[in-house]
């Protein structure tokens, strides 16, 4: 008897352990944009296996040529390309007239399943990697950490820590000064000793990377501006940290001042660089650094500003003359041979909808090739995983998109994708 029920269990557990293994699957390809920046392919076949891609081969190859189990997935009639990767969201919030009452209602708990619901939002639109740069943190590392484990559905996070001066773009506003003191916490610092300890604190409890804010924003509840904020000295300290650690730094930035203080200190990328001039261009074709423009965030708070009476005067002024001028910048900046890597500021505009960043980067002059290496090839390096993301090519992740025209010659088919494939795993079809 005994021996018995061992038996059903050890058969039990070997069908448990086959259930759990990924099929072989295969695609037939009718276009596939295999690697961003190189010419299309016809009729090529992708073989999927643990997640990665195992082989590419011309031509349409019957799908039990690779197994008898081997799942055929027919893309004859699509566009094929690498999944779409979006380097600057906020997956806990989304802006609007309820933002404060709700961050006063919400529970922490709340704000995550919100976050979840973002986040599926985000990767039924095609973007199957993102960088979350700013938000509760412990919050963000957990769906982070839940959907790395295969716990929960949504897009590879890559999560940041914040690092900002106190009364700066990073630090609460807008609230009674009872509510700010409860709100404020550790990553807040003043000087380049306590903004070391700021950023080696923040790597300490799980950041990917380090999110700093050398200017003032749009959005802060103060007349504080949007020129530089933070201190040269402050600066270096948080990049020499971070790197020390094995971490880059992103900056928010918007006026030249600051731009050109985050650049001089090291950072790897400046977020949104709406007012980059000549020598911010100078300093980005020195140091290598990217641009990630969030024009999509600059037109929403424009037209909220214009259209509706929840934002304060103080924030209506500046999102008007910032979200006006932030086009024509980024399109000077990108014909100058700036490197573009592809972000929206999601959160700001309604999670989902990414692709309309790609839409406004082709209206500032940006070419359809141009966008499509940015949201790939460009992502995938300035986030360190070229390794692994950012093209079609065998022993990568296995994150693809299609859509059912060619958005190498209408970029608003990003707009409306059609297949969502994240690690070998199909999301939509």
């Amino acid at each position: 008897m005994k021996h018995g029920a061992l038996s059903i269990f050890s058969a039990l557990a070997l069908l448990a352990v086959a259930a759990g293994a990924q099929a072989t699957t295969v695609i037939h390809a009718g276009t596939l944009l295999a690697v961003p920046g190189e010419s299309p392919l016809s009729e090529q076949t992708l073989v999927i296996e643990n997640g990665r891609i195992a082989q590419r081969l011309d031509g349409f190859l019957p799908a039990e040529d690779f197994g008898v189990s081997a799942e055929l997935i027919d893309l004859r009639d699509a566009f094929v390309m690498p999944g779409l990767m979006d380097m600057h969201v906020h997956l806990q919030g989304e802006l609007g007239p309820d933002n404060d009452s709700e961050d006063l209602k919400f529970s922490n708990e709340l704000v995550q399943m919100r976050s979840l619901m973002f986040a599926l939002r985000t990767l039924d639109a095609g973007f199957t990697t993102v960088r979350d740069v700013g938000s509760r943190n412990q919050e963000m590392y957990a769906l982070r950490d839940a959907i790395d484990r295969g716990w929960i559905d949504g897009p590879r996070i890559i999560a940041a820590g914040r690092v900002g001066i106190t009364g700066g773009h990073n630090d609460v506003s807008g609230l009674k000064h009872e509510l700010m003191e409860l709100y404020s916490d550790e990553s807040m610092c003043n000087g380049p000793y306590d903004c070391r300890r700021a950023t080696r604190n923040a790597i300490k409890y799980g950041a990917d990377l380090i999110k700093i804010t050398s200017t003032g924003g749009v959005l802060t509840d103060r007349a504080t501006g949007t020129g530089q904020q933070m201190e040269a000295d402050e600066l270096a300290e948080v990049v020499q940290a971070a790197q020390r650690m094995g971490r880059k730094v992103a900056s928010h930035a918007h006026q030249e001042d600051g731009i050109i203080a985050a650049l001089e200190a090291g950072v790897d990328s400046i977020e949104h660089g709406t007012y980059t001039g000549p020598e911010a261009i100078k300093l980005f074709q020195q140091t290598g650094a990217y641009l990630v423009p969030t024009l999509l965030a600059g037109e929403t708070v424009k037209q909220m500003a214009e259209n509706s009476d929840f934002m304060s005067d103080a924030i209506k002024a500046k999102a008007i003359r910032v979200g006006t001028d932030m086009q024509g910048n980024f399109g000077r900046a990108h014909a100058a041979g700036v490197k573009i890597a592809f972000g929206t500021d999601s959160g700001v505009s309604p999670h989902g909808t990414n692709a309309r960043e790609a839409v406004l980067m082709h209206r500032a002059g940006m070419n359809e090739m141009d966008i499509l290496v940015s949201a790939t090839v460009n992502a995938a390096d300035l986030i360190d995983m070229s390794d692994s993301l950012g093209t079609l090519e065998v022993g990568k992740h296995a994150d693809i998109v299609a859509t059912d025209g060619s958005p190498l010659e209408r970029i608003e088919e990003l707009l409306d994708v059609d297949f969502v494939m994240r690690a070998g795993k199909v999301y939509k079809r």
